[in-house]
């Protein structure tokens, strides 16, 4: 009896365990979705005791299904890609562009080895004059390597999250100015018109004489070709938060207005109390929407500029014109495509942290 009663026991608080774990699972399923890893949830599911048939099936959708297309694209590739021959040679497949991306972190690795060294060596040498008491001699300098491939992807991200925090505040004043004041919509509404379809190659050559003239004396952290990169992101991404902001404030319930105006709210309280919060779902929405925008922009406007980001990296390599440059090329577009999707996802995950729209 007692027996029966400690396996009875043993039992209820197993399915209490996992009935707990069930419900982590599913209260993290739309963080999973969020982020990209959706996948994780059957697996994790099968993991905690579910049936293995039925998440097999929801597994299939988001996982075996997406990596067979990727399969069948690469196998395309390899088939396709040695009967096209260009200039440098036949386009590489996805074995010599991987090879590729190998040897260009292992560029890196080397690049940051010689750093530690050049650094190593410097404090060493300084030590000496500081105990041979030859102060005057210690100088500290800063190692000038080349930058590497991964060098290169932090300056674009640093580039376009500038231009993007720039758009940023820029588009949600007016977008919110704009949502609740038809005058001042009407009056901004032809140069969003006008302005929003032009492309980044005709902004910059303006952007750059601009940017020489004003910024005379450039800051050793902020460059003269990374400003110019980020005013041309700005200027073309940060139309969709403007207008998304513009109509999610326009569309704010009326009566929620009329109950602000009845308790006689201030600005700047109807603005963040009833405004943003009603509006944000919009305004992520045109966020996300402008930072995608930002980061397609930048490749061009890095590569004109000169900013020593991705876009260089494609435009040296194109110059340079040796055997592995299209295969490295290829591997920027990968990368850019990769880093896109993560950036779309990590405004996602943002908008569903900030807005309860996104969470229901």
């Amino acid at each position: 009896m007692a027996n029966a009663e400690m396996s009875a026991g043993a039992e209820s608080a197993r399915a209490a365990r996992q009935e707990r774990l069930f419900t982590w699972i599913t209260k993290a399923s739309g963080w999973f979705d969020a982020l990209g890893f959706s996948w994780l949830v059957p697996i994790l599911r099968i993991a905690a005791g579910d049936s293995p048939k039925e998440q097999f099936q929801e597994l299939k959708k988001v996982l075996i299904i997406p990596l067979i297309g990727i399969a069948a694209f690469l196998v395309m590739w390899s088939v396709l890609a040695p009967k096209v021959q260009t200039s440098l040679g036949a386009v590489p497949g996805p074995v010599q562009v991987w090879a590729q991306a190998v040897n260009l972190w292992d560029d890196h690795v080397r690049e940051r080895e010689k750093s530690d060294e050049f650094y190593l060596r410097q404090e060493e040498r300084n030590a000496k004059f500081e105990a041979a008491g030859k102060t005057d001699k210690i100088k500290w300098r800063t190692y000038t390597g080349k930058p590497t491939y991964v060098d290169q992807i932090g300056t674009s991200l640093i580039t376009v999250g500038l231009g993007f925090l720039i758009a940023t505040l820029i588009a949600v004043p007016l977008g919110i100015a704009s949502g609740l004041s038809r005058s001042f919509s009407g009056a901004i509404n032809p140069l969003i018109q006008i302005f929003k379809p032009v492309s980044p190659l005709a902004w910059l050559p303006i952007v750059t004489m601009i940017v020489s003239a004003l910024y005379v004396d450039p800051a050793e952290w902020l460059p003269k070709s990374l400003l110019v990169s980020a005013v041309t992101v700005t200027l073309c991404s940060l139309w969709p938060t403007l207008i998304n902001t513009a109509l999610g404030v326009a569309s704010v319930d009326k009566d929620l207005m009329n109950v602000g105006r009845v308790l006689q709210l201030p600005t700047w309280k109807t603005i963040t109390k009833l405004v943003l919060p009603s509006s944000l779902p919009l305004i992520f929405t045109g966020l996300r929407l402008s930072l995608g925008v930002g980061w397609m922009v930048l490749i061009a406007a890095e590569m004109l500029a000169q900013n020593p980001g991705l876009g260089k990296f494609v435009w040296d390599e194109f110059q340079n014109g040796s055997s592995q440059s299209l295969a490295k090329i290829m591997v920027a577009v990968i990368t850019i495509g990769i880093i896109g999707f993560a950036l779309d996802r990590l405004m996602f995950a943002l908008q569903r942290a900030f807005t309860f729209s996104a969470n229901r």
